[in-house]
């Protein structure tokens, strides 16, 4: 077995005894998802707020969930007092902090201490029958009702051109955030994606399925190269840049679903200039395509 596949192997068997993963996932809940950003949106339509570095939570009105349908762990307190009430949002510890987010949510016996650092930050109710705009306005109320501080009711706001959503996007992005989300206000709440939700960053993003691990030559030699990755449409590519030294000691084991960053498409389709940003435990493939 050469050298870089055996240890991923160990690594994934390691972590299997040595981490307690989540319990299996039921359905998974049927959340509103996000199209990406073009010309020509009416921006008069939509409410406008951060788009959260963290993990989808889904509270189904007794269990918190993870858009995959896993039922996640939390800390008995965190979920003291919820109400029965649906709520879609995310999991966050702070801009910058996904790693830390994802460590701490994925584990199946709570870290205290950490859960204390993980806001709720909910923006929008399932099953409320209104439109957005009544939606957004039952939320925030809903959450002013719960009085828990690590629930945070998203803030909107409204941008009426497109060099003031631009400016904004800069101003978020110079503060260590993300990027921005664009909610229609007419929109109900419907389960599928669509332009009733927008996401807007300033660089391009997709996931990919880790399918091997190609060694490295000269400062690398004996450690990982590239990782060769699938898409969720089946096209394979390599990844060689974006890592760090420990992640190319200890890379991302095959199956495991990574995010990486590129700069538009090639003829082929593949992505241009496509560099590793982190895994991505929480991504389910859509049926239709690689979108996130």
């Amino acid at each position: 077995m050469p050298v870089l596949r055996r240890r991923g192997w160990l690594l994934a068997v390691a972590g299997l005894l040595l981490t307690p993963t989540l319990r299996a996932a039921g359905a998974a809940p049927a959340l509103m998802l996000a199209e990406k950003y073009h010309p020509g949106l009416d921006l008069g339509a939509y409410w406008v707020s951060e788009k959260f570095d963290g993990l989808r939570g889904y509270w189904d009105g007794q269990r918190l969930l993870s858009r995959g349908g896993e039922v996640l762990s939390p800390p008995a307190w965190f979920t003291e007092g919820w109400p029965a009430v649906p709520m879609d949002g995310e999991l966050w510890a702070g801009r910058g902090r996904f790693g830390e987010a994802t460590s701490t949510v994925r584990q199946q016996v709570p870290n205290d201490a950490a859960w204390r650092r993980i806001r709720f930050m909910v923006f929008d109710l399932p099953t409320h029958p209104g439109v957005f705009d009544e939606r957004l306005t039952a939320y925030q109320d809903l959450v002013r009702r719960l009085n828990r501080p690590w629930v945070v009711a998203v803030p909107q706001e409204k941008v009426t051109t497109h060099a003031e959503l631009g400016a904004r996007l800069q101003q978020m992005v110079r503060a260590g955030g993300e990027g921005l989300m664009l909610h229609r206000g007419d929109s109900p709440y419907r389960g599928i994606r669509s332009d009733d939700l927008i996401k807007l960053k300033t660089h391009d993003d997709a996931e990919a399925r880790v399918v091997g691990h190609l060694p490295g030559k000269g400062r690398h030699s004996g450690r990982l190269g590239a990782l060769l990755v699938e898409t969720p449409e089946g096209r394979r590519f390599r990844l060689g840049t974006g890592f760090t030294d420990a992640q190319r000691e200890q890379p991302p084991a095959e199956g495991v679903w990574v995010t990486y960053r590129y700069r538009g498409l090639n003829d082929s389709g593949l992505p241009r200039f496509a560099t590793f940003v982190r895994e991505r435990p929480d991504f389910q493939p859509a049926a239709s395509g690689p979108q996130p």
